[in-house]
């Protein structure tokens, strides 16, 4: 298996991407100080909407600028506190006449960034509208069994409502490789549906920025970038966190990602599921494409709803896993009492009990002096070199891995039997334990392009491009088992408290 260079840790999680201290041009942005409204930095655009440069504006009220029955409500909004994200729709006054716009404001301890767009010049869609629109999607999706349907339903909706050339539906998994699990495209986009794609595409930094924002957007990526002044926030005498800001301008490297992969727009929607971002919906369009702030809100809404609805399932999906192996684990534990020791109980029930609760090919127990086996297991020599290397840790805790080689030398040459191992311990003071195998699941992952060349650095050292081909590229994983479930660690973990208790109980009986 090559070893697939991690720059989602090693590089682009070390990229301050939130203090980029410039702007999107399809807005504007201000700083006000907290204590009078006054402000005190913005972006270099400003003059576009305001009639006058920022420079000149620096130590204006924003009061000038606004009807006293929006100031009012501003401040009332502002007084409760710290928050980020609210919505205001005011109408700004200048000599030259009035300008109606969209303003998203985040409220800081010292300071408050005002977001602003002007209306689209569009029909305003009526709440009721849009509440039938969003209604019968949730209905839709209530319907639904599994989380495939529902991304399917997700991506047609959404596709429905945007107009983008293509959706796709990415999924994370541990190690943050997000796979497309459901597309909808048309036009030259190519289809990547089964692929998966490196962390780097999506670095630990960009991740943490979805859990602030439900979605980012990119009209053009060919957009003017504008600055703030000052550079320096004057309140903390830093580069002020864009963070919470839809307008944040977007690194240099992501820019040529979408330009390698054939699209000038894009907007991403986060999913959450327990509270963790379990997934992205990535929106892609060949040509530029903006979003009025209506839409937009209509994909946070369905944001919220597509990631209760993902959650939901798997918190279901996850009571069944455990139900079925709870209902399994009482059954070991009535042949244990019946039995009346650990090891008979165990090995005396035609060897699947154990091995149906872990889904496994095979185990031994060490127990009493005693070490018995049962279904596929490694040859003797092998079995006792492990015995040895399982007492040489001394475990207390329940032990786990899907590839043994990865802790255990020459595992590699068993792979086929055991690349899969689950240690329970039942007495450490007496080194008995509990270990079943899993076989090897030769897999093939379908990469997105090389994940060795997801990023190509320069000479220099310092200056970097993404991979110019998202190419399907073939990995096989070999010496890899099917991976120890949550619910199987959770279970295992109470077998383990049993088998602890029920083995000191009888020493003393």
């Amino acid at each position: 298996m090559p070893e697939n260079k991690n720059y989602d840790a090693q590089f682009c999680g070390n990229l301050a991407i939130h203090q980029t201290n410039s702007i999107q041009d399809y807005g504007y942005l201000l700083v006000l100080a907290q204590e009078n409204l006054e402000i005190i930095q913005g972006s270099e655009n400003i003059d576009q909407i305001f009639e006058n440069t920022i420079q000149a504006l620096i130590g204006t009220n924003i009061a000038t600028f606004l009807h006293a029955e929006d100031l009012i409500y501003l401040k009332t909004e502002i007084s409760k506190g710290e928050r980020s994200r609210l919505p205001f729709n005011f109408t700004l006054n200048f000599p030259s006449g009035t300008v109606p716009v969209n303003i998203l404001a985040h409220v800081k301890k010292d300071f408050i960034i005002l977001e602003i767009e002007k209306e689209a010049d569009t029909t305003e869609r009526s709440f009721t509208d849009v509440f039938q629109e969003v209604r019968s999607f949730i209905s839709t999706i209530e319907k639904t069994s599994s989380v495939i349907e529902i991304c399917e339903a997700s991506i047609r909706e959404i596709r429905r409502i945007s107009g983008f050339d293509g959706i796709r539906m990415y999924s994370f998994d541990e190690q943050w490789n997000g796979t497309v699990i459901a597309e909808e495209i048309t036009g030259k986009l190519e289809s990547y549906l089964g692929q998966t794609f490196p962390a780097s595409d999506v670095p630990k930094q960009a991740r943490a920025l979805y859990i602030q924002n439900p979605y980012r957007l990119i009209p053009n990526r060919l957009y003017q970038s504008y600055r703030l002044y000052p550079v320096i926030n004057p309140i903390f005498n830093g580069f002020l966190d864009l963070s919470d800001c839809n307008l944040r301008s977007i690194a240099g490297v992501h820019l040529e990602y979408m330009k390698n992969m054939g699209v000038t727009a894009s907007m991403s929607i986060r999913v959450m599921a327990e509270g963790k971002l379990w997934g992205l919906i990535s929106c892609h369009h060949e040509t530029p494409k903006y979003l009025t702030v209506e839409n937009r809100s209509i994909f946070e809404w369905l944001s919220m709803e597509i990631s209760h609805r993902i959650s939901a399932v798997i918190i279901q999906e996850s009571l069944s896993r455990s139900a079925a192996l709870l209902q399994k684990k009482t059954l070991i534990i009535e042949n244990i009492y019946s039995k009346g020791n650990i090891l008979n109980g165990i090995t005396e029930d035609q060897n699947q009990n154990l091995r149906s609760l872990f889904n496994a090919t095979g185990f031994l127990v060490h127990a009493d002096g005693i070490v018995s086996s049962g279904g596929t297991v490694p040859e003797n020599e092998v079995l006792d070199n492990i015995i040895l290397w399982i007492k040489s840790k001394s475990l207390v805790n329940v032990f786990h891995t899907n590839n043994l080689s990865d802790v255990f030398e020459d595992a590699d040459d068993y792979a086929d039997v055991a690349s899969g191992m689950l240690v329970i311990p039942i007495n450490p003071g007496l080194g008995d334990f509990i270990v079943c195998f899993r076989p090897e699941v030769v897999k093939q992952i379908k990469w997105g392009g090389d994940p060795n060349q997801a990023i190509n650095f320069e000479k220099d050292g310092k200056s970097y491009h993404p991979r110019n081909s998202f190419k399907l590229w073939l990995e096989t994983v070999h010496g890899q088992s099917e991976a120890w479930s949550e619910q199987e660690m959770e279970t295992a973990e109470s077998l383990r408290n049993f088998l602890f208790e029920f083995s000191t109980t009888s020493l003393y009986n």
